[in-house]
């Protein structure tokens, strides 16, 4: 009997599965009630956390979507308020509206660059600053790092002094408070890249948030920071959220575990997506391109050039395996060197103009080299059926 299709997942790093050095810290992690603040291993995570921050307290949440509704609701604590992110932001385009939804705050966006950062001029423009019974009161900006929608670009220390030196100044703030929050799902990706501390990188912001659950490779879990006043108003919250979880650290005990062993490892993830967009760059295809010089972290987006190619059709072509391409040698062989598997490539695609690969622990060489084939078969064959006029 034929052997499956070899499967290469690469949609996001958010399928990374725990190391068996995580499941074993997990089947003896020592529990303890987490809502009375008693969870032993959450506690050292936690300490772990605010070391690594140099934030005053930490809180673990269940997700990163849950880590950032509540700096919302924290920072914006009048219903009414309103938080400036950018329009690519996970905030704004992934979490729901839920800053709507439950918190009662207004989101305005900002037209992100393709660096991830915006225009801090049009951001002062946008901030309501004034007491006028007529508009929202602007009480925070949100900045996502790495910038997952920008292809995981690393935003630039000096941005981040200039943004600020905005929100700090009383004087550009008509004596107001604005609260700065990071979304640093990706944080410790941007630290590698940057050689910095992610300490350095979330050092003036009021709250930072990091996940454990997708290039760290732990299974559930983000990790909320801030002030000790600012994480005493969000445990409050997190359990109206239905953040509670009791004797979590069993969950704690694979983010220690990432923390310790896994975040050395992320600069072998960005060499490894380097190593895709330049091979996709080699292939010199009319159709499609990658940003090589800008290929900062685990994010590789792949642009389709031509308006006839669409990202979904481009990534369900990367998922199948057809026999022409079995015929072609676009395989790999078993191990005992007898039976040829095709190769099965997941990507993530929407109704982007680009499909997006995401690289993560789990992806070896070994993988790589087999996206490769398979992305440059598919290109190539691409580009001679539009020669051919067999796409329309």
């Amino acid at each position: 009997m034929s052997l499956p299709h070899y499967v290469v997942d690469m949609r996001s790093d958010t399928v990374s599965s725990p190391t068996i050095e995580m499941r074993e810290a997990m089947c003896t992690a020592a529990v303890g009630d987490d809502v009375y603040g008693e969870d032993p291993t959450v506690l050292k995570l936690e300490q772990k956390s605010i070391d690594l921050f140099k934030k005053q307290a930490a809180l673990f949440v269940p997700s990163g979507t849950m880590a950032n509704l509540l700096a919302i609701m924290v920072h914006c604590h009048r219903r009414g308020s309103e938080a400036i992110v950018g329009d690519l932001s996970h905030t704004f385009l992934y979490e729901q509206a839920g800053a709507a939804q439950i918190a009662g705050v207004q989101l305005t966006t900002i037209q992100n660059r393709t660096d991830g950062t915006f225009c801090l001029d049009e951001l002062q423009r946008k901030m309501h600053l004034y007491d006028d019974c007529h508009e929202p009161l602007t009480s925070l900006v949100i900045v996502e790092n790495t910038h997952n929608m920008c292809g995981g670009k690393v935003i630039p220390l000096r941005w981040l002094d200039e943004l600020i030196s905005i929100c700090k100044n009383k004087e550009m703030t008509n004596g107001k408070t604005i609260a700065l929050h990071m979304d640093g799902a990706r944080v410790f990706n941007a630290a590698q890249y940057l050689n910095e501390s992610v300490a350095r990188i979330a050092r003036d912001f009021d709250s930072v948030c990091f996940c454990l659950s997708k290039g760290l490779s732990a299974p559930v879990g983000s990790v909320l920071l801030g002030s000790k006043t600012f994480i005493a108003e969000a445990r409050r919250l997190r359990k109206v959220l239905g953040g509670g979880m009791r004797q979590c650290g069993i969950l704690a005990a694979a983010g220690l575990v990432a923390l310790e062993k896994i975040v050395p490892l992320l600069p072998e993830d960005h060499r490894r997506t380097r190593r895709i967009a330049q091979a996709i760059n080699n292939l010199r295809s009319s159709n499609f391109n990658v940003d090589l010089d800008n290929v900062h972290t685990n994010i590789l987006l792949i642009h389709m050039i031509n308006p006839k190619i669409s990202a979904s059709s481009f990534a369900k072509r990367l998922a199948e395996v057809t026999q022409k391409e079995l015929n072609e040698n676009i395989t790999i062989t078993d191990e005992t060197g007898q039976e040829m598997r095709g190769i099965q490539l997941k990507v993530s695609s929407r109704d982007w103009t680009y499909a997006r690969i995401v690289l993560y622990n789990q992806i070896s060489d070994k993988d790589i080299e087999y996206a490769i084939k398979k992305i440059e078969y598919v290109i190539q064959e691409y580009d001679h059926n539009l020669v051919l006029g067999k796409i329309c």
